[in-house]
């Protein structure tokens, strides 16, 4: 018998197209950004501002946590997003693309070129004073965006590239993920910090404990993003030290789990077939065996991952776009282009990324050290180097935490806007002819 399709189901298979896409999150993310853009350079801009600004409190008594509306987008909502980019990081360690010295040889190795040449790069540009303290804004890689801008090249780009591309995306993270926790962390409260560490230690107890309970995390994980917020570090740090504690090991293998269910299935089937079907209770438990027995087949990080992807990817990362890419242009746009800053978080993107990237990548493969994925040449290289330059989500996080609110902030914003289209558009055209003289 045919399942009937009910109409809800008809009325969203256009949007679950459009979620299945790999260029889906990156459009929105592109949507997200042009809107604040207008928004925030509209007759109307003040209300850009005012709904940012907007005070949001929550608590108990004398437990009270007030913050406006941006920054609990950026300390709270980023915080999920950072336990995703935790989880992919310690899926990659454990069983991806740097799970062997050889094979994380490469994208480490385009990861830190990629981040110390456009670090160079800000830093000769603007030099010392007020800007110095966002050299590290052009070292980050938007993942969505690079791998969005990837798939609208088409079928005919190398899986291999992809895969470099993310790798490299994730050790991209992991460096900047380093670079706050150390260099952009202010006044150090070591009573909160001693409660996080206390949080921490009981959520690593309960990994080895064998707990795999979503809520137990989901708990202790607030408490630790509250302590690390009250001590000074910043918050976002507690998504990736959440990330880490995780369970990543799984109850059941592939054929445990399929002799199991197998027998679950062949069970209800010859009850079926005989003069006393299931009862409504052995279909129940029967299903809620499959169930469980389906849970332990699979491992707690990727369970939380898959489920708290499309949350990121759809819904807190076009927020943050929508909260933090409106910057005023104001009337002397020639001037701004050419403001230090600019340029340096600019040329920093666009050409640090690509000269970093690539003259690395040539260097572990002329050593010996790796060797290029199957399919892929040094021009698709030069093509990924450019979209590395993508920084926008990373970047404009971190120009947030070096220069907070005033004029700086918003000349690092124009940068990042710049470079990432520049460097999407130049990756794409690059990538294009490569195809098309493989």
């Amino acid at each position: 018998m045919t399942e009937a399709v009910p109409p809800i189901d008809r009325l969203l298979a256009p949007f679950r197209e459009f979620t299945s896409s790999s260029a889906a999150s990156g459009i929105l993310l592109m949507v997200a950004a042009v809107i604040a853009l207008l928004w925030a350079n509209s007759p109307i801009a003040s209300s850009y501002v005012s709904l940012w600004e907007t005070r949001l409190t929550v608590g108990l008594d004398d437990m009270v946590l007030s913050k406006s509306l941006l920054h609990w987008i950026n300390d709270g909502l980023m915080a999920i997003f950072f336990l995703v980019v935790g989880l992919e990081i310690k899926r990659e360690v454990l069983v991806g693309e740097l799970a062997s010295v050889r094979r994380a040889a490469l994208p480490i190795a385009a990861a830190l070129g990629g981040a110390l040449v456009p670090a160079l790069v800000f830093v000769l540009i603007v030099g010392p004073g007020e800007g110095a303290r966002g050299w590290a804004v052009p070292i980050a890689t938007d993942i969505a965006f690079a791998l969005g801008v990837l798939a609208l090249v088409g079928d005919r780009i190398p899986i291999g590239l992809r895969v470099f591309m993310a790798a490299l995306a994730i050790v991209d993270d992991l460096l900047a993920v380093s670079i706050i926790g150390l260099f952009y962390t202010s006044d150090i409260s070591w009573a909160a910090l001693a409660a996080a560490g206390g949080c921490l230690a009981v959520l690593v107890a309960a990994n080895v404990l064998g707990v795999r309970r979503p809520v137990v995390y989901g708990a202790l994980g607030l408490a630790l993003w509250f302590a690390i917020l009250q001590s000074g570090v910043h918050a976002t740090v507690a998504g990736v030290l959440l990330a880490l504690t995780i369970p990543a090991r799984i109850r059941l293998d592939s054929a445990d789990f399929a002799a199991r269910a197998r027998r679950i299935v062949d069970h209800l089937i010859r009850r079926e077939d005989s003069d006393e079907p299931t009862t409504i209770e052995e279909h129940h438990d029967a299903l809620w065996e499959l169930e469980t027995i389906t849970e332990r087949a699979q491992a707690p990080m990727l369970r939380f991952e898959h489920a708290l992807q499309p949350w990121v990817a759809f819904v807190i990362v076009p927020i943050f776009a929508l909260a933090n890419a409106g910057v005023p242009l104001g009337g002397d746009v020639g001037g701004l282009l050419t403001d230090p800053v600019v340029l340096g978080v600019a040329l920093g993107l666009i050409v640090g990324k690509q000269v970093g990237i690539t003259t690395a990548t040539l260097l572990v493969v002329r050593a010996g050290l790796a060797s290029l994925p199957s399919g892929v040449t040094m021009r698709h290289i030069y093509g990924a180097a450019w979209l590395g330059g993508i920084g926008f989500t990373m970047s404009l996080f971190i120009s947030d935490l070096a220069f907070g609110d005033g004029s700086v902030l918003a000349l690092a914003k124009i940068g990042i806007l710049i470079a990432s289209v520049v460097a999407g558009v130049g990756g794409y055209l690059i990538l294009r002819i490569a195809t098309r003289t493989r």
